[in-house]
């Protein structure tokens, strides 16, 4: 499955975003999907997921209540709604999917196979 990520952009604090991940090769049916982010200089960090069958979700600590992961399975997407953003969330996020994935894996990078390009945020102050 093929991956593309879209929707970043500069936005000032406390706008928002919608970031889409778009699908193509195979359907993203049966696949875990996550939200990365990666800041300059700093590691890749986990931002959300939703799990193979979609019930269920999870976001990190740090955007909870503010993003949400949503999928739309018949158009082979998966979004992540940012709202309220802090100039701490700039940085180029990558969507992953993987049909094997192990939910308590969710977090971690190298649980995922496949991986778009990644779109940049910029949330200035």
């Amino acid at each position: 499955v093929q991956l593309q990520a879209s929707g970043g952009g500069l936005v000032q604090a406390g706008g928002s975003l919608r970031l889409s991940c778009v699908a193509s090769g195979r359907t993203i049916r049966g696949h875990g999907v996550g939200w990365f982010r990666q800041a300059p200089g700093k590691e890749r960090e986990f931002v959300a997921a939703i799990s193979r069958a979609g019930g269920g979700t999870s976001h990190a600590d740090s955007v909870k209540g503010r993003f949400t992961i949503t999928a739309d399975r018949a158009k082979n997407t998966v979004y992540l709604q940012m709202n309220s953003l802090e100039p701490e969330d700039t940085g180029r996020y990558y969507c992953a999917a993987d049909e094997h994935i192990i939910w308590s894996s969710r977090a971690t990078p190298n649980a995922y196979d496949h991986w778009g390009q990644g779109t940049l945020v910029t949330v200035s102050s």
